[in-house]
């Protein structure tokens, strides 16, 4: 690809002032963020940390599969190799979950090229393509349940230290630096987001997804592109997997690869909007409390609804029809409904 064809391929990005407001919004939301544990009891402070990783989950699998356009069911892969690198090392090498955490993020990015490579050298798109991520987290899932290095099924308990550390990721029970821990790593997320997207990378993964036969025509090498945008979601999803496994003190085959991980990185991208910045932040804190909600309308109902007490399952049911609600009374998410209805507003202020 020649220089002249690059600077064509990339001659017209994104406002710089967009992301500049986006960037700004990151860190209001941290500011505002940070002090929120120190106000919350002790069970809604766990609800906020859930919704952190879902967050970081979801941002991971939206780079890859909103503005990447490769949707992907098998985000737990990278989920479950953070958490299990990190672990791994911390359990049989005493290594701090921070350098785990890295290790992980190398491990889970280049599988995630290795996948994305086979899937696009046999060109593998659209369901075909999901049934091949779908297939490759499975496929971890048996090797980890049958394997003695990483303990089989049987799975990881993280040690616990006698006194809180920092270096090691570990403290009190209900302690507030668990929900800074997650926010932090949710902000840098963001930002890496959006620092990707504003670069010529990021424009070139945007307008390969678009068109990507006009793309190849410009100059852009298809191939890598796709493989950074992979690769990068990789990464990003395993920092999740990393802090859940520090976190919850506990990883498993199932836990970490399980069908149920990959569902929860789509879900809060789909609910607040795909191929947004703000989408999966947005869906994350919808979904995180909405379960705790209908379970505990379900457990303690008011006198009208006495007759659904102690029904079993009825709170899944409940939960799956207020999703297909918003998708159906939304459909291009919270943030993207909210955004249209902002756009349309100044356009009718404006003179004709």
């Amino acid at each position: 690809m020649t220089a002249t064809a690059e600077r064509e391929a990339a001659a017209a990005p994104l406002p710089r002032p967009a992301w500049g407001r986006h960037l700004v919004a990151v860190a209001v939301l941290a500011v505002v963020l940070v002090p929120l544990p120190l106000v919350l009891p002790a069970a809604q402070q766990s609800v906020a940390v859930r919704v952190l990783v879902f967050a970081i989950l979801a941002i991971g699998w939206n780079v890859m599969s909103g503005f990447g356009g490769m949707f992907s069911f098998g985000h737990a892969a990278y989920f479950g190799l953070g958490a299990y690198v990190s672990v791994w090392l911390l359990v049989e090498r005493g290594i701090s979950p921070w350098i785990g955490m890295l290790v992980g993020m190398v491990v889970a990015g280049a599988f995630a090229a290795l996948i994305g490579f086979l899937a696009l050298r046999y060109r593998l798109k659209g369901a075909y393509f999901a049934l091949a991520t779908f297939a490759f987290a499975e496929m971890l899932r048996l090797i980890a349940i049958n394997s003695d290095l990483v303990n089989r099924a049987v799975g990881y308990n993280v040690p616990l230290r006698s006194e809180p550390s920092w270096a090691y990721m570990q403290f009190e029970p209900g302690s507030a630096n668990y929900f800074w821990i997650a926010l932090a790593l949710t902000v840098v997320a963001l930002v890496v987001t959006i620092l990707f997207l504003r670069s010529r990378q990021g424009r070139f993964t945007v307008a390969v997804r678009d068109d990507e036969d006009a793309a190849a025509a410009l100059g852009i090498p298809v191939m890598r592109t796709k493989l950074i945008t992979i690769a990068l979601s990789g990464a990003i999803t395993s920092v999740a997997g990393t802090f859940y496994v520090q976190y919850y003190f506990f990883v498993d085959p199932d836990v970490a690869f399980g069908n149920s991980v990959s569902i929860q990185a789509i879900l809060p991208a789909v609910i607040g909007g795909v191929a947004t910045i703000w989408g999966p932040v947005i869906g994350a804190a919808v979904l995180g409390p909405l379960n705790d909600v209908t379970a505990t309308v379900l457990r303690n109902p008011p006198p009208a609804l006495d007759f659904l007490q102690g029904r079993a399952g009825l709170d899944v049911v409940l939960y799956a029809l207020l999703l297909i609600l918003i998708v159906l009374l939304l459909p291009q998410g919270v943030y993207g409904a909210i955004r249209d209805r902002v756009q349309r507003r100044r356009a009718g202020r404006r003179p004709a």
